[in-house]
């Protein structure tokens, strides 16, 4: 296909792959098509923790998968079940969600910093069974009234321990019901603040990964089977993290070095030490590469890493500049995802086989077996090519929808389909996709998102707070930080200060606002909706 294939169907544009459609085997769950073809590399390492280099090769992969299956439906887990795993980023992680998902549960991970409160909200939304943790996050979870495994060292009494577990499942051998697990079955249920702002269970079937896994990996060809070294740095509860690195590297037969917790200095030692060949990164990092003194103690002369990966948040175009001084011969890619897409959308290919690199700043090109048009927000009309628009992706790996939210639902996908992302997009001659403004009150905080309206509740319940609009400035480090406009009651003795630390109080730390201003007036529409754009505006005047 031409650059940018584009048809029109009773006067929409839809855009294509310029790359032929890829297939996507009707038949296999998730863990079963990331995991075959695993006989060859049985005694390859898979997973590798880069501080205690504990590691499981692909056949304790394979073997624990099915043994927590078996576990799983050895306590009466049944199909549709939703595990809430609360863990950092461990070598054991993608055994635990592949695992729940062979047993034809389903997969929700929770961010182990968050606080109780929070991880109590998503077990309830997700109407959990289970929960996963370890010894030191037991405590978040304790009084939630459901079953616990521990994985671990750690043995805390009332729970079930993880080796424990595997080791009573291998000797049960009776009276386990044994569900058949379809790919039409829900296999993940991550949490997402959408295009709306609060956060909402995401209902992801094994087609849906699977499909998206055929896409994104349609460029890899048998000379990288078993050859990539990426670093797992990026969370696992987060659908990049799980899809896009852990399940793609085992398809792929490569091998993640797991990193828990990002340290400047400990990065960079392992992706030298590992051999790291490819390393998906937020923004803030390569700033931190590019800035930071520490990086001039290593050899960098040493690394093997050939990409970096950047999603989540916008790239400055000065920092890639920087970036690519220092470290001459890294290619660095932008891609763009989203977790009601299954995970990556537009993306960039292997230019030996022709299918190029993207231009710099542009976040991919389509990708094979996906459709994307670009609407006017106002108008819902579909645009030509250089004409930014609302991005909206049709494809196997769209949501089933949100977990009991229909109205959501309904506003996100359409009824042709399509899924409204809430970014503004346009595509150029060549089919390379750039990404432009969000429409989506969203703030990005170093990856993360961070909802408005979850903060405007928690600063609205404060009995001094007579108004608050919250928005993200722009931020070279963290590339969005929240910041917040207050309307204090007359009699109120508090400082700006004292209501930042009320806020700190009740979310997790990438949720705190960092700057907070006292103001007259919130400024609104006649349909009483926060002009964020003059918040904004304001905010930077004062500041």
């Amino acid at each position: 296909m031409e650059n940018g294939a584009q048809s029109f169907a009773q006067d929409e544009i839809i855009f294509r792959s310029k790359y032929a459609p890829v297939q996507v085997p009707e038949d296999q769950t998730l863990p079963e098509f990331v995991l075959s073809n695993a006989e060859p590399y049985l005694d390859k390492v898979a997973f590798v923790d880069a501080l205690t280099g504990k590691g499981y090769n692909y056949g304790e992969v394979t073997r624990d998968v099915k043994r927590f299956a078996k576990a799983l439906r050895s306590l009466g887990m049944r199909k549709g079940h939703v595990v809430v795993v609360v863990l950092p980023n461990i070598a054991e992680y993608a055994i635990i969600a592949l695992g729940i998902m062979a047993a034809g549960g389903v997969f929700s991970g929770a961010n182990p910093n968050g606080l109780s409160s929070e991880i109590k909200k998503q077990v309830e939304a997700a109407d959990a069974k289970l929960i996963v943790t370890d010894g030191s996050t037991y405590d978040k979870v304790k009084d939630l009234g459901l079953p616990v495994i521990i994985q671990g060292e750690d043995r805390v009494e009332g729970t079930i321990h993880w080796d424990e577990l595997l080791e009573a499942a291998d000797r049960a051998n009776t009276g386990i019901i044994d569900e058949k697990v379809l790919q039409t079955d829900l296999c993940a249920l991550p949490f997402s603040s959408g295009t709306t702002g609060l956060s909402k269970g995401v209902m992801l079937t094994h087609r849906n990964l699977v499909a998206n896994l055929c896409s994104s990996l349609f460029s890899v060809g048998p000379e990288l089977i078993g050859q990539v070294t990426i670093l797992g740095l990026i969370p696992f509860f987060h659908i990049y993290g799980l899809t896009g690195i852990c399940c793609a590297t085992i398809r792929n037969k490569g091998k993640v070095v797991v990193m828990r917790r990002y340290e400047l200095r400990a990065y960079v030692s392992a992706l030298i030490t590992h051999q790291i060949t490819f390393a998906p990164i937020v923004p803030p990092i390569i700033l931190e590469l590019v800035k930071n003194p520490i990086v001039d103690e290593f050899d960098l002369s040493k690394l093997k890493l050939r990409s970096v990966m950047t999603a989540a948040a916008p790239l400055a175009p000065e920092i890639l500049t920087e970036f690519e001084k220092k470290f001459p011969g890294v290619e660095v890619q932008e891609a763009y995802g989203m977790t009601e897409h299954s995970c990556i959308t537009l993306t960039h290919g292997d230019p030996n086989k022709g299918h190029g690199i993207a231009k710099r700043n542009s976040v991919g090109f389509i990708l094979p077996n996906l459709e994307v048009k670009f609407i006017d927000p106002e108008t819902g009309r579909s645009l030509p090519k250089d004409s930014p628009g609302e991005i909206c992706v049709r494809s196997q790996c769209v949501m089933k929808g949100y977990y009991k939210n229909e109205y959501e639902t309904a506003l996100t996908i359409d009824k042709e389909g399509w899924l409204h992302t809430g970014d503004i997009g346009y595509i150029d001659d060549d089919g390379d996709v750039f990404l432009v403004d969000r429409i989506k009150e969203l703030i990005k905080y170093k990856g993360f998102q961070v909802a408005p309206a979850e903060l405007e509740a928690i600063l609205l319940s404060h009995h001094s707070v007579e108004d608050a609009a919250v928005v993200g400035l722009p931020n070279k480090e963290a590339g969005e930080i929240p910041a917040a406009c207050v309307v204090i009651s007359s009699k109120a003795k508090e400082s700006e200060e004292d209501i930042m630390n009320y806020v700190a109080s009740n979310v997790a730390t990438y949720k705190r606002i960092r700057i907070l201003q006292f103001v007259d007036i919130i400024p609104k529409s006649t349909s009483g909706k926060i002009m964020r754009r003059l918040v904004k505006e304001n905010m930077v005047k004062n500041l």
